[in-house]
């Protein structure tokens, strides 16, 4: 029987593309205890659309 825990997976995704109106999503799945982080997470994490390190936030 699989163990519960406080881990969830989320998805992170860019924001500054969604400003800039290019087609295409840059997108991470990473897990988090949510115990720890109750809060939505805020990565810097690479975007090959932009060519460049920017902001990736969790969605739902």
């Amino acid at each position: 029987m699989a163990k519960k825990g406080n881990r969830i997976q989320v998805i992170l995704e860019c924001s500054e593309q969604k400003k800039t109106g290019i087609s295409g999503c840059s997108r991470y799945v990473t897990t988090k205890n949510k115990k720890n982080n109750p809060n939505r997470m805020e990565l810097r994490k690479y975007n090959p659309i932009l060519r460049k390190y920017t902001i990736h936030k969790e969605i739902k």
